[in-house]
């Protein structure tokens, strides 16, 4: 059963920032044994994959008294010396009377494979769906509202609040049913483990650049999660599911495991379907190769490219390509770049049915070479020779 912490709607709703949310729920986890949480910033910033100066702030804005009503949610107690030897500091989350706040469960995992803001969304669609709440799209906007800038406090529109429930249908942590639920409106089942299969890998130190902040400890306790707790009063019912796809979950080289439990990073179904005729090069990528190639592979199905002819040219450039020294560096270029439309001379007379590329002479069955299918029977001959 996965591990999940409740999280105040206060904390969801308030006007704390996205990261906050993510360390709030981290913290909380690791706060369940009795020693408290003793991970150090540097460790909560390679679980969560946010810069050291992100997690500081959001555990500055933790522990200072919210100015709406003066609640502190953390609390730390500091055990670093003058000199700073020492061990880092214990965290404790404030007790929350389950019965008399209101609160949605998260599953533990959720911080580390979603972003910030798609957490935000997941735990609001949590308290929605546990208390038979018919939530609208703009009912999430004004929850994932902007939180800095010039609209700072003003509510997100429709379409990036869209954009942001489908990428947790993709990633398989929520399912929609769309104009089935109240009055036309859509019906969500919140998921606690995503049904899309994973990758597990390490996100190092965090996406972001680091400020010098942080405690001056040199010891750092490690914990990363505690026994799951049955629920107090006000438990959340939820459809629980296991993860299942024709792709299995790659092993990361042990050369990038560490010892304490891997953040995991998740890839949408349709991502993995593309990729899977390379999944032997996946487990020796490095986190960021990966998700630049999700990337790129994500921003060619939404211009319009099937899945199906992404996946043929990945295949057949794969097997196309007898030494590859540098897997990252080729998964990057030739192999997922998409061909570009290069200049027509005069008086040209044919062009690539897929790519619009040009040619003086008509292409066999109407595209180029690089957008051809493989020929099952030319590569078994060369592979035989």
């Amino acid at each position: 059963m996965p591990q999940r912490v409740r999280v105040p709607l206060r904390v969801i709703v308030g006007a704390y920032a996205d990261a906050t949310v993510s360390v709030y729920v981290k913290v909380a986890a690791l706060d369940r044994r009795d020693t408290g949480c003793e991970a150090g910033v540097a460790y909560l910033s390679g679980l969560l994959g946010l810069a050291r100066s992100t997690v500081e702030r959001a555990l500055t804005q933790l522990m200072r008294p919210d100015p709406a009503d003066d609640v502190v949610e953390l609390i730390s107690h500091r055990r670093t010396r003058e000199g700073g030897t020492g061990q880092t500091a214990v965290r404790r989350i404030r007790a929350t009377n389950h019965r008399r706040e209101h609160g949605a469960w998260v599953p533990s995992r959720a911080a580390e494979s979603l972003s910030p803001r798609q957490l935000r969304a997941y735990s609001a669609l949590a308290y929605a769906t546990a208390t038979g709440q018919h939530i609208t799209l703009t009912d999430l906007a004004r929850v994932l509202r902007h939180r800095s800038g010039k609209k700072a406090g003003q509510p997100l529109d429709v379409r990036s609040v869209r954009r942001i429930l489908r990428e947790l249908e993709h990633l398989g942590w929520i399912s929609v049913e769309r104009r089935a639920g109240y009055r036309g409106r859509h019906r969500y089942t919140v998921h606690d483990e995503p049904t899309s299969p994973v990758l597990t890998a390490d996100t190092g130190e965090g996406s972001g650049g680091d400020h010098g902040e942080g405690s001056l400890a040199s010891k750092e306790h490690h914990p990363t999660d505690s026994p799951e707790e049955p629920p107090a009063g006000g438990s959340i019912r939820r459809r629980r599911t296991t993860g299942s796809g024709a792709l299995e979950a790659a092993s990361v080289p042990p050369t990038f495991q560490r010892p304490a439990r891997l953040p995991q990073l998740t890839l949408a179904p349709r991502i993995w379907r593309v990729l899977e005729p390379v999944k032997a090069l996946l487990p020796g990528l490095s986190p960021y190769v990966v998700r630049e190639a999700a990337r790129h592979v994500g921003r060619q199905l939404d211009a319009g490219t099937s899945g199906e002819e992404l996946r043929a040219r990945l295949e057949f450039r794969f097997a196309c390509t007898d030494d590859i020294r540098d897997p990252g560096r080729w998964l990057l270029g030739p192999a997922l770049r998409p061909p570009a439309r290069t200049w027509r001379p005069p008086g040209h007379l044919h062009e690539c049915e897929a790519c619009r590329a040009p040619s003086r002479r008509p292409w066999p069955d109407g595209v180029c070479r690089t957008c051809r299918p493989p020929d099952v029977a030319v590569l078994a001959r060369r592979w035989q020779s």
